[in-house]
Formats: C-alpha cells, structure tokens, sequence
C-alpha cells in the first residue's frame, strides 16, 4: 500500500495546521515569517494533492471544511509532539531553563531561591519572565510556569506548590493608629485592593462591608505594589503571608488578623504535557517542591487549609 504522506511536503502540513487554528491566512503568514501570497500558494498545493477542498474562503477568514477539521487536528498534534521531541533532544536548550511567572511571586518567594537552585545545577542557566497571561508554553519557548488558579488547564500537567491564602497586612504605624482589636475595625479603616476580594475575607467571618463609609482607597496590577503602598502607611492590605512572610518577620509588616481566605486552590507549576520526564523540568520541579515544604510559612498555611476544609466537612454533615 502506498505511503498517503508520500510527495505531500511537511512544510505544506505546517503552513496548513497554522492557517486552521488561527482560522486566517494573513495571520498564519506572520506567524510563520512567510507572505501571504506564499501560504495561499501552499494551501492550494495542499488541497490539489489531496484532491478536495480544505478551507471555506470568507470576507474576513477562512473555515476549515469538515475534511479540513480532521487534518487540522491531526496535523496540530503532530506538530506538537514533534516540536516537543526537537525541544527535548536540543543540546543547548538542555542547558536553559526557561520559567514564566507572575511578578508577585517571582520577587517575593522565587528569584531570592533560584541561587540556591543554580549552585546546585552550575550546567543549568534559568531564564525567568514575569507575565499575568497563561502563556502557550510551547509556542512561546518556556518549558515551564507557575501560576495561581485550581491546576487545571488544557494542554498542562501541573503539581500544586503552595496554596493560595490572603490575609490582611500593614505597617506597625498604621496598626497602631487605627487601634485594631476586632476584624469588624477594618470595615471603616483605609483599605488596599479590590473592595470585592475584601467582602470576601468579611464574609469569612461572618461580616459585610456593604453600604459602610470606609472602601478601598487604592488597587494596582500587582499584589507586590499594593503591599509596597501598605509599607508606606496609605492603608490595608490584603496579601499573601506566605509571599510577605520577610517583610512579616523583619517587623516590617504586621497581621492584625490571622483569618486567611483562598481566592483561588493554589500557586501551581506546569508544564507541556509529555514532558514530565524532561531531566531539567523533573530537576526544578523536585527542587521547588522541597523548597516549599522547608518554607514555614507555606508549612503553616497548608496546616490551616487543611483545618478550614475539615471544618467545612463537618458542618456539612447530617
């Protein structure tokens, strides 16, 4: 029987997968460098060796054709897993490790480690990138991430690393102009961050901030700039304890609280499926795993998760 691929270029399978997903020529063109005289060109060269229509021209895109559905993904597959072989078998991406993170927790718990991880792996330079965004791993050259959200995205494996647990922090000075004595005090106090992640931590115990004088005065992209504004006694903060715990240690920050609430399961590391036996991926991710279980303030957030989701149980049951 003969071989179907035979005669049929990989690169026509490339420029085929690239105009199917991104569902435009024009946008195919510049992802792969190529003009987008040359993807038609590559396309209708597809389709008349194949023998049958592969897109469905529109003003403003084009759609695959049912025949053009099933290569489409079949060929990202392929791609896909060719990319991550090529990526695996690489010598000089061997000796790079690339993370993306958020800015928060690459500043305040990540970077001030990786020394440790790096003398400790002297043939293993780290490239680390801040970016809110889950990026595309594989299309976007990281073999790793980290992020906060419930471990559960397409296309990644992930390994919960901490939890994620917000509680309200503040300058020694603030605490003691505002004279805390009981949560309810922080309904009419200076506030920083988002009003609706505080009715939140309210909530949890029991109490609303709804229709009081007091709000949030300031809110930033970041959780690290909002603390840095609590550290200049504009207000409150709700933040990680986990992510402040220096700053919390040195004196710098003060918990008038200890409630802690969740926005979300964690802070997770993931990575392209398939390449869990990646030697650099299976190092840092054994590496930060034993970073966070030697991290008492990680410690003792996951002890209080724990003690909140047996507490749940047991309300819940009859």
């Amino acid at each position: 029987m003969a071989d179907p691929l035979a005669g049929i270029p990989l690169a026509s399978i490339r420029v085929f997968e690239a105009a199917a997903r991104l569902k435009s020529f024009t946008r195919a063109a510049e992802e792969l460098g190529m003009t987008q005289a040359a993807v038609s060109w590559q396309i209708k060269a597809l389709e008349g060796r194949l023998g049958q229509s592969l897109f469905r021209r529109l003003p403003r895109e084009v759609q695959p054709t049912e025949a053009g559905e099933r290569l489409s993904s079949a060929s990202t597959e392929a791609i896909t897993l060719l990319r991550r072989a090529i990526t695996d078998l690489t010598e000089a991406d061997e000796h790079i490790l690339s993370v993306t993170t958020l800015a928060t927790l690459a500043t305040q718990w990540l970077a001030p480690r990786l020394g440790a991880f790096q003398l400790a792996n002297p043939g293993l330079a780290v490239r680390l990138d801040t970016n809110p965004a889950l990026l595309d791993l594989n299309r976007e050259g990281f073999d790793v991430g980290m992020r906060s959200g419930h471990g559960d995205w397409p296309g990644l494996e992930s390994q919960m690393v901490m939890p994620s647990v917000f509680t309200p922090l503040c300058s020694p000075a603030m605490a003691e102009r505002l004279k805390l004595k009981t949560p309810a005090d922080l309904i009419e106090a200076p506030r920083i961050g988002l009003e609706k992640e505080w009715a939140v931590w309210f909530a949890a115990l029991g109490l609303s901030s709804e229709g009081r004088k007091q709000s949030t005065r300031l809110t930033a992209d970041y959780q690290v700039l909002e603390v840095a504004a609590a550290l200049g006694d504009q207000g409150v903060a709700l933040a990680s304890p986990i992510l402040f715990a220096r700053e919390i240690a040195a004196g710098l920050l003060v918990r008038p609280f200890e409630e802690m609430v969740s926005f979300h399961t964690g802070y997770y590391l993931v990575w392209p499926e398939g390449r869990r036996r990646s030697p650099k991926i299976k190092r840092f991710r054994d590496w930060l795993m034993a970073q966070a279980d030697a991290d008492p303030a990680v410690v003792a957030a996951r002890a209080g998760n724990e003690e909140r989701t047996a507490e749940k149980a047991k309300a819940l049951r009859p």
